[in-house]
């Protein structure tokens, strides 16, 4: 089954000059519409992933190498079956979370020869997350992936990360990590990036995440404990690793990489999309500002700007006009400007 993508704004370019022409080779593509060729491959490698694009065939017109448009109602199909499976993944960890307890008393009056096999663990002590997390980085063979929202991280938790990460990389162990785009302004976030994608490091950012995880050899998972600050929830169990894993090799996908430094208009108008998608759901400030990693007063100037460009005066009339000149459904008619910071 194809991997499902979200689509840029470069993207839907990319599509349109397929649908005005035909058919679509890379080198011509580029040229008409100002893009780098290897912009056009990989708006065309995410347009025949959903699909949108396929290649045109031997009995087709068209030159080799060219790809010809499909009807988006092609697509629909895919997008339902995608969105059934994420549900049922969805549902399986909601039923984890649900048996917390009783996996706790059962593992609590079982006989242990000091293996640890649950597969779910809740913590609420830091100082023992911090000591599980010591022990998987010292176990680690293969890879480590995380996903940190929030913008950046705090200084101190940098300098601790790093020397553990430098001591994984320096043993050939393959490290990812997904930030979002805010965090590309924040000093000690910089410093931490330089030094590790200097070693072999590899980090990529997004306007929004799926969520805060650390991932080692795709066998276990933390995540932050829903409750008690600084607590985590160790997963184990091999689905629903399987399925977290799976949903940060998604968000990998569509990550821009972190160096060179993403144009400031490229995140903005990332971000302005982001809050109409979540203005047309009715989200308030603080959760919005929360999920995209800014301050609540960064937050407020988006809105702000948007209601100022959109020529409204309250969220509701915002998220109609949104809707009614299908902003979201042509992410490249964002009207420009927006706030800086």
């Amino acid at each position: 089954m194809a991997r499902l993508e979200t689509l840029r704004a470069e993207d839907v370019q990319v599509y349109g000059w397929a649908v005005t022409h035909g058919t679509l080779s890379v080198p011509d593509a580029a040229v008409g519409l100002g893009l780098s060729q290897e912009r056009v491959a990989r708006a065309v490698e995410t347009l025949s992933a959903v699909p949108l694009l396929r290649p045109v065939g031997t009995g087709d017109d068209g030159p080799p190498g060219a790809w010809r448009p499909l009807d988006p109602q092609a697509a629909s199909a895919e997008v339902a079956a995608a969105e059934s499976r994420f549900r049922r993944g969805l549902a399986g960890i909601f039923t984890l979370w649900d048996t917390v307890d009783s996996l706790n008393a059962l593992y609590a009056t079982g006989a242990h020869d000091g293996a640890r096999t649950v597969s779910l663990e809740v913590v609420e002590s830091l100082p023992e997350v911090i000591a599980l997390l010591e022990e998987a980085s010292g176990n680690c063979r293969l890879e480590v992936m995380t996903s940190q929202p929030g913008g950046g991280r705090p200084a101190a938790e940098l300098e601790q990360s790093i020397v553990r990460d430098l001591a994984m990389i320096g043993r050939g162990i393959r490290m990812r990590t997904l930030y979002q785009h805010t965090s590309r302004h924040h000093a000690p976030t910089q410093e931490y990036v330089e030094r590790a994608t200097a070693a072999g490091a590899q980090v990529r950012t997004l306007t929004e995440l799926f969520g805060r995880m650390i991932a080692f050899d795709r066998e276990v998972v933390f995540l932050p404990h829903a409750q008690v600050k600084g607590g985590a929830a160790v997963i184990r169990d091999p689905s629903t690793v399987a399925f977290l894993c799976a949903a940060f090799d998604r968000n990998w996908q569509m990550g821009t990489p972190y160096s060179p430094a993403l144009p400031d208009g490229e995140v903005r108008e990332g971000i302005k999309l982001a809050i109409l998608t979540m203005l047309s759901q009715g989200l308030r400030d603080e959760t919005i500002a929360r999920r995209l990693g800014i301050s609540l007063r960064t937050c407020r100037k988006y809105v702000a700007d948007l209601f100022e460009l959109l020529g409204a005066e309250s969220r509701f009339q915002a998220g109609y006009l949104t809707r009614a000149r299908n902003i979201l459904d042509n992410s490249g008619d964002v009207p420009p400007g927006g706030a800086g910071g």
